[in-house]
């Protein structure tokens, strides 16, 4: 009877063993492809393919687009992550990533990606097009492979890394029509310009961070000063007339730019706060200000065209 209890004893061990390694393991691989940050960009590729697609969705293509698409997002955050393993050590924010940490090999986290980069590249060009393929392995090899080693050695990083960071969305359009047109370059400027202001709001919040690592993202050195918030406003009010280019190009209905004015406008507020206080708070509130307006911009130019 005691042996039998020991046994049983033993078995649950295991038992409560194994689920907090595969729990652990869950966790290290939605850390490896930043599954919320992916999330974004994915939200970015579908709301833009059935932009174009007008109410005529074929939703096998969006439900390809949409899960190749956070493959290929995954991959290019876990490369990103093998190759900043050391320098994200130094980092508060960084400093529990599994690659990081130890937690995820390499190797573990090098094939992972490799495979997500390949299936997901694949199932784009396949089941989509070839263009709208082709977009998605530029994207993931410019973020990985240009952007990330240029984080330490130039500001102007943050212009590089804006090409992936709005490619989803030229992605999304490709993928329904097959051809890189007006539409998907007004659609790509609007994304391209919105990340400057964006990237920078966060440079400012994690500039100590940042400097621990190496990672120069801030456009102007010092960092936090009037001249790169003024940046940050510059951007933001360009985004006035960009906004209104996909009415003008009949993307999308008045309603739309009406609501993109405001939007720049909001967003431009909090960008002119920080341009006078050069505080923190008013960062996080930038921050938060751009997190908000391309979400629903992007959403309006769909339902004001349906």
């Amino acid at each position: 009877m005691i042996i039998k209890n020991k046994l049983s004893n033993l078995e649950q061990n295991i038992t409560i063993e194994n689920t907090g390694f595969w729990r652990q393991k869950v966790s290290d691989y939605m850390q490896l492809i930043k599954v919320r940050l992916s999330s974004l960009v994915v939200f970015s590729s579908v709301i833009t393919y059935l932009t174009a697609a007008q109410g005529k969705v074929n939703w096998f293509e969006v439900f390809i687009l949409a899960s190749a698409g956070l493959l290929v997002t995954g991959s290019a955050n876990g490369i990103n992550q093998i190759i900043e393993k050391d320098y994200d050590k130094l980092m508060t924010r960084t400093a529990n990533r599994p690659v990081s940490t130890g937690r995820m090999s390499v190797t573990e986290a090098g094939i992972s990606s490799f495979l997500m980069g390949i299936v997901g590249v694949f199932l784009i060009g396949f089941y989509l097009n070839q263009l709208s393929g082709l977009l998605a392995l530029v994207s993931l090899l410019s973020y990985a492979f240009l952007y990330t080693p240029l984080k330490r050695v130039t500001p102007i990083s943050v212009f590089v890394g804006a090409f992936p960071g709005a490619l989803p969305t030229m992605l999304g359009w490709v993928a329904y029509t097959g051809k890189i047109d007006i539409a998907a370059i007004v659609l790509f400027t609007v994304q391209f310009v919105w990340q400057f202001p964006h990237f920078w709001s966060i440079a400012w919040i994690l500039e100590d961070d940042y400097k621990r690592a190496g990672f120069k993202m801030l456009p102007f050195n010092p960092g936090r000063t009037r001249k790169t918030a003024f940046q940050c406003l510059l951007f933001s009010l360009v985004l006035i007339p960009i906004g209104i280019l996909p009415t003008v190009f009949n993307i999308s209905g008045v309603v739309a730019a009406v609501v993109a004015v405001f939007g720049a406008l909001y967003f431009s507020f909090y960008a002119y706060k920080l341009y006078k206080s050069c505080e923190l708070t008013d960062a996080k509130k930038l921050m938060m200000a751009a997190i908000i307006y391309l979400p629903i911009v992007q959403l309006f130019y769909l339902i004001d065209k349906i």
